[in-house]
């Protein structure tokens, strides 16, 4: 039974992501008949911690004694989690917490906390995704998947950026005291109780070009001509070359097929268009060479996890889509 939260701060910690914790985990709403937990704030270099806001700090009485009692501890973000070293107690601390099946959860970049602790290694885990390829290479172990708002491997739970931490928070609610518990939440937070799609659709994948000497000039025409249907064999004769030759050269400088990364700029047209415009999902799909709605929706969600009308919804208002 989940009652007793503690979420543990280093000097740097952000704000907000500690926000996100009190406002889901800290706020007495027995007036709603919704459980009131018994929640802290713990140090681990206090009782004064700095934040990443100047000027700004935030005292405690509690210390790492304090997470010896939780049945979640939180390690919100902070400000060069990325690349400091731990105190050994707080990463002692946190082993014991999950060996004993305490629930640890990471809002952002305190998931390399939890590494330096060795608890990512062998599980999945999330991450921001401007961080992700950090994370692998320094928790090589790790299965860290940059596409997703967050990972539960119980009792590890990770989250991504900022705003997943909301998600993951409401997800352990929905999962140890039921959805109506974690709806009423999410309601007196006015955020949705579960959000569709992943970290994708935030993604910013620019297409570097500095290394296509041979086949730069056949990507600025295909992405002129996105709406149209072409085959390798066209493309290999505007580069004058065998489709062979063609294929083996856009690999080695794009370091993907010809097919997947028209599929790639596709699906970055659809959503430039669904972010600028009002167009329909068949004009859409039409502009962007998909051809049909079904067939644009169907290459969406593989792409970015979610639905073209979900995706509009979510960076131009409800009343959009």
């Amino acid at each position: 039974m989940l009652t007793n939260v503690a979420a543990v701060l280093l000097n740097g910690a952000h704000p907000f992501e500690l926000g996100v914790v009190c406002e889901v985990f800290g706020l007495d709403r027995s007036d709603e008949g919704l459980p009131v937990y018994d929640f802290a704030v713990a140090t681990a270099e206090g009782p004064n911690l700095a934040t990443h806001v100047p000027g700004l700090t935030l005292s405690t009485p509690y210390g790492l004694d304090r997470l010896e009692e939780a049945d979640l501890i939180v390690v919100p973000a902070g400000s060069h989690y990325i690349g400091r070293t731990y105190p050994p107690a707080l990463l002692d601390a946190l082993v014991r917490a999950a060996d004993r099946g305490t629930k640890v959860l990471s809002v952002c970049s305190g998931v390399f906390v939890l590494g330096a602790a060795g608890l990512l290694d062998g599980r999945r885990c999330a991450v921001h995704w401007r961080h992700a390829d950090t994370l692998a290479a320094r928790h090589p172990l790790a299965k860290v998947e940059p596409d997703v708002l967050y990972v539960d491997e119980d009792p590890v739970i990770t989250s991504a950026g900022t705003a997943s931490g909301i998600d993951a928070c409401l997800h352990i609610v929905r999962k140890e005291q039921g959805p109506e518990v974690a709806n009423s939440i999410a309601r007196r937070m006015v955020v949705p109780p579960h959000r569709d799609g992943g970290q994708a659709q935030y993604i910013e994948r620019p297409l570097p070009r500095s290394q296509c000497d041979t086949v730069g000039a056949v990507l600025v025409w295909m992405e002129a001509h996105l709406g149209e249907e072409v085959t390798v064999e066209q493309l290999a004769a505007r580069a004058l070359m065998s489709p062979r030759t063609f294929a083996r050269r856009f690999q080695q400088e794009t370091g993907t097929t010809p097919y997947r990364w028209l599929l790639r700029q596709r699906v970055l047209l659809a959503q430039e268009l669904l972010e600028a415009t009002d167009e329909t999902m068949d004009f859409i799909a039409d502009r962007t060479g998909f051809g049909t709605a079904a067939a644009l929706r169907h290459q969406f969600v593989r792409a970015l996890g979610t639905t073209p009308n979900a995706y509009r919804r979510t960076f131009r208002g409800p009343q959009a889509a």
